[in-house]
């Protein structure tokens, strides 16, 4: 494959529903969405949105108003999400995986007017229980369709796909018939005044404080990124099928959706990852992209045990990131895909995904051994925290990045949005990275107090909070300890109120009750002295004790 070349590299943007709408006007009969189950073509797929977009507008949803999604990735995600984006609402993705007070928070900060939700039960998790207990009021609701809550006082209501009708939700059928009294044209009025920057995904990430912060992003940000790393970066082409199973609340999904929407391929997915399914999927379904990123799928991966007897020598680019996995993975990975390029990947949730990542004709070394370099369009520095000057090639210091794809803010909260967005427009990511000689970038861990569970972000002060709400304890503190699943988990350490007794099991379940599974502390130990600088805690003390102990190397 040629590398990009950037003299023929041309500045396309749209809205996120016009990228559908192009899409399904060149390839109306291609598919589109692809699960194990069944499949959508471009054509199927503009049809249903266009529905939930006549349906929303009916309910009263406006250009710029929020509206949520809480499902696992399903057909009805992506429908919703289209539909939310052809009616110019924002959409706000909800992890599937929030307990009860974490929904209760991002539904009333977010200033949701609708949120959309189902009857199933996906891995154990019932929507409509942990929605009434986030919502108390709810249930007692006279109207479904014109709630007014005192906890969420811009809440106007829950839709439930399925079949189920619990008091104050508004059941699927009478919803998707309120399309009814709206015709198409009214949707297309809406749809061509949205602009590309406006805001159109807020996306929830966990930052240094106790809540997340609503990530604001505009459609240029998500749809000119993806159009980079795809089009452009990966050099996807229509023939393309992109397989990536992880969940649709994530912008590591969204991403690679549109990457490939972007030039009419098929995305790949499934409701949530089964190692076994996958395998089979990606033969039958003639997989050429994979996008699997993390540690604990790809492990899950080679050790299934009809590994070795699928053929993936189809697959021909790979985002598996080999400079932050250990080697056995690389190894499996490279003999099972011999005709795969590897790529690495640096990015986040504030840059509409990636940042940087490897170009298909960089050096096998640079491309499995670092994290590559910045997409067309984005700037990255390497800077000293302390001094704000630029460090030298393998220096490390904090990445900074600069350009289209950049959040437009935290939503409500100026005072973190001017922590991270400096005054000539470089977003302080809080991670330590470091440049070779060539421009490729390596990551080496972060800066902000922060943890990284299976991919997900975990701020150390939400666990924190948790713990602290305990009549027992007078001060927690949490770390991330190696974990070979997980890469990360948290850990808690706990100074308890003088007199009072609490073991670890009893701060264990607490955790269990408020703060989703991947949040919940692996290990806790008690201290009766912390560890101090002239004014801090030493959390790294606190660490390394805690490997030492559990010889973690």
């Amino acid at each position: 494959m040629r590398s990009e070349s950037l003299r023929e590299m041309r500045i396309s943007v749209t809205t996120i529903g016009d990228l559908l709408l192009t899409a399904a006007d060149r390839y109306p009969d291609s598919d589109a969405i692809v699960f194990p189950e069944a499949r959508l073509s471009y054509g199927q797929l503009v049809e249903r949105s266009l529905k939930w977009a006549r349906a929303l507008r009916a309910a009263g949803v406006q250009p710029g108003e929020h509206v949520g999604l809480l499902m696992p990735t399903s057909f009805d995600f992506v429908e919703v999400m289209f539909g939310i984006a052809l009616a110019g609402a924002v959409i706000v993705p909800v992890n599937a995986r929030y307990k009860p007070s974490e929904l209760a928070y991002v539904v009333e900060n977010g200033d949701l007017v609708t949120l959309v939700t189902t009857d199933r039960v996906a891995e154990h998790v019932n929507f409509v229980e942990r929605l009434n207990q986030a919502l108390p009021s709810l249930a007692a609701a006279k109207d479904p369709l014109a709630l007014s809550l005192p906890e969420a006082p811009r809440l106007r209501n829950v839709v439930l796909m399925g079949r189920d009708t619990p008091a104050g939700f508004v059941p699927q059928r009478r919803f998707e018939d309120l399309a009814g009294s709206i015709p198409e044209d009214e949707i297309h009025q809406v749809r061509l005044g949205v602009r590309v920057r406006d805001v159109g995904l807020m996306l929830y990430t966990s930052g240094t404080t106790a809540n997340p912060k609503g990530c604001l992003l505009s459609h240029e940000a998500i749809v000119r990124n993806s159009i980079a790393l795809g089009r452009h970066r990966y050099q996807l082409r229509h023939e393309d099928r992109f397989w990536s199973p992880l969940p649709m609340f994530h912008i590591a999904a969204i991403l690679p959706m549109i990457a490939i929407f972007d030039v009419g391929g098929a995305y790949v997915t499934m409701g949530y990852f089964d190692a076994g399914v996958a395998l089979h999927m990606l033969d039958r379904e003639n997989a050429t992209a994979t996008y699997p990123c993390f540690v604990t799928i790809m492990s899950d991966l080679i050790y299934h045990k009809d590994f070795d007897k699928v053929d993936l020598s189809r697959i021909r680019l790979m985002n598996s990131n080999f400079a932050v996995q250990p080697k056995g993975i690389a190894d499996a990975m490279q003999k099972a895909m011999p005709n795969a390029i590897q790529v690495g990947t640096f990015g986040m949730t504030e840059t509409a995904g990636t940042v940087t990542t490897s170009r298909l004709d960089d050096p096998l070394e640079q491309r499995i051994n670092r994290l590559g370099k910045p997409l067309p369009g984005l700037g990255v520095r390497i800077v000293d925290p302390d001094t704000g000057e630029d460090a030298g090639p393998g220096q490390r210091g904090e990445v900074l990045v600069k350009g289209y794809s950049t959040l437009e803010g935290y939503y409500k909260d100026p005072k973190k949005t001017a922590e991270a967005i400096d005054a000539d427009g470089w977003y302080h990511t809080g991670d330590i990275g470091s440049l070779d000689e060539h421009g490729t970038l390596m990551f080496h861990g972060r800066f902000k107090d922060m943890l990284k569970v299976g991919g997900e972000n975990v701020a150390a002060a939400e666990i924190e909070a948790c713990l602290q709400k305990h009549p027992g304890v007078k001060l927690a503190q949490v770390v991330g300890i190696p974990d070979p699943r997980y890469v990360e988990v948290p850990a808690a350490f706990v100074e308890r109120k003088p007199g009072v007794e609490v073991g670890e099991k009893e701060l264990i379940e607490l955790c269990r009750r408020d703060l989703a599974g991947f949040k919940v502390p692996r290990h806790v130990r008690f201290v009766n002295e912390w560890p101090m600088s002239t004014s801090k805690i030493q959390k790294f003390r606190l660490r390394d004790q805690l490997i030492a102990e559990l010889k973690l190397g």
